[in-house]
């Protein structure tokens, strides 16, 4: 799908034909938006602006490069969005061609962030005059959306916390919620450290407009802040896993003192009527003596009552 918004009668208006741009000039497109475009609507977009749009291929490599490039005419950048699902985070490249003034966006999904920009361009296009002020205000509102995805991490990891403090049951699907937050956690600051990357090659260059660069310096910092409170988040995520690790570790040494109590107090009855059971014949297999039995009884039960009495001494047992 192609999107073409451009300047006409003082107003802007957007058109999804892409013959329309037979009838535009350069001074009249501010933006085209390639939404998993066709073969044909990618051409007319090269033929309009006389560049090459990148591939998904070369949109995804992670080289400086490839992430941003300068021609004499033409502004490549790449970066990713992240696109949150039911349970964990995914990556959207997304490529920023700027040529002419004119911004040209390629992508291959819906993304809330552009959407947004879009409703605001049709509603005030002054604030954007040109393609340079449209790519600053889709890295903006991209980052707000990012602290807004951090602050739902961070609500997640604190509800998390809060039923260790509970007490409840932790377990292999606790356990499994963690290990998801933590890769979200990553997602969102390797998103992150994509844009700063970006975000700095912008301010390195002297194709934008003069009155944009304050703003880049300020989504610099917000960026910077993100990524830390992404570190914190992730550091926060290994302590509870620690922390469940350690109490799973308590309940199973737990389990294994029990045994090896029960297993220390039978050992010595077990070797008594081992003993005993190979020189006296007991009543029940018709032997004649009874006290020899009770006797055998009792020093069972006396093996026991010091074996308990030898456990508590040395504090082995409450």
């Amino acid at each position: 799908m192609i999107e073409i918004f451009y300047k006409s009668k003082g107003h802007i208006l957007s058109e999804v034909n892409l013959q329309v741009l037979e009838n535009l000039g350069l001074d009249d497109v501010l933006w085209i938006d390639l939404n998993n475009p066709t073969g044909e609507e990618k051409h007319a977009a090269e033929d309009f602006l006389n560049t090459t749009l990148q591939s998904r291929a070369q949109a995804e490599e992670i080289e400086s490069s490839s992430r941003y490039s300068e021609t004499e005419t033409t502004i490549f950048a790449n970066t990713n969005f992240l696109i949150p699902g039911p349970e964990e985070y995914s990556s959207e490249p997304v490529s920023f061609i700027l040529s002419e003034g004119i911004l040209v966006t390629l992508r291959h999904a819906p993304l809330r962030t552009l959407s947004e920009v879009q409703r605001r361009l049709l509603n005030n296009y002054r604030i954007y005059p040109t393609g340079y002020h449209i790519m600053v205000s889709i890295l903006e509102n991209r980052i707000d959306v990012d602290a807004d995805l951090v602050e739902i991490l961070a609500k997640e990891i604190t509800q998390l916390s809060r039923r260790i403090d509970l007490g409840e049951s932790m377990g292999e699907d606790f356990l499994l919620d963690v290990n998801q937050l933590q890769e979200n956690t990553m997602v969102i600051r390797e998103n992150g450290v994509d844009k700063q990357r970006v975000i700095s090659s912008i301010l390195k260059s002297d194709k934008f407009p003069r009155d944009v660069y304050s703003k880049l310096e300020v989504l610099n910092k917000d960026v910077d802040s993100l990524i830390n409170h992404a570190n914190f988040s992730f550091e926060r995520l290994e302590y509870l896993q620690n922390t469940v690790l350690g109490l799973i570790n308590l309940e199973q040494n737990k389990l294994m003192r029990i045994f090896t109590f029960v297993s220390l107090l039978l050992m010595p009855p077990t070797l008594i009527a081992s003993i005993y059971g190979m020189n006296i014949k007991l009543p029940v297999i018709g032997g004649e003596k009874i006290w020899d039995f009770v006797l055998l009884i009792g020093m069972m039960l006396f093996s026991v009552l010091m074996a308990l009495f030898l456990f508590r001494k040395r504090k082995m047992i409450k």
